[in-house]
């Protein structure tokens, strides 16, 4: 009984230390922790991607990062406007705060353009060809959870 209970108090002890260790978000906060991986993790084995074309896709990224670093640091705010007045539900704050976010996602959307042109450079026709594809296939799947 002894053994029973000292066998017990451990695993309480052990789940108790896991709990309350700090939990790693890793590279992707949601979205299946996709949302932060770089291309080469994400694409790079369906591509087959060589690790010399890794290294310039991920500086391509990193440049990126680091040329816009601003503008994401005011997206992330205004997202984090956005969410807590969708929280509170003051729809004049989310009124007031719609025109930033239509402007951040235009601007989003010709980095990410910028940066997808850059990267398909990189890629041969045969990789290009199976990207094209793999993207056409990812927004139907999104076009019919839409729906």
């Amino acid at each position: 009984m002894r053994k029973f209970a000292t066998a017990i108090a451990v695993t309480l002890l052990g789940a108790s230390l896991a709990l309350a260790a700090p939990q790693e978000r890793g590279n992707g906060a949601g979205r299946g922790g996709r949302m932060m991986m770089s291309f080469s993790e994400r694409f790079g084995a369906a591509l087959n991607l060589t690790d010399t074309q890794k290294a310039k896709i991920d500086a391509i990224q990193k440049d990126t990062r680091e040329k816009n670093a601003t503008f994401f640091s005011e997206q992330r705010a205004t997202m984090k406007a956005y969410w807590d007045a969708k929280q509170a539900n003051d729809t004049a704050k989310l009124d007031a705060l719609k025109p930033a976010m239509d402007k951040q996602r235009a601007q989003m959307k010709e980095i990410r353009a910028g940066e997808e042109a850059l990267i398909a450079k990189e890629l041969t026709s045969d990789q290009n060809a199976l990207w094209e594809k793999m993207k056409a296939d990812r927004a139907a799947q999104q076009g019919q959870r839409q729906q």
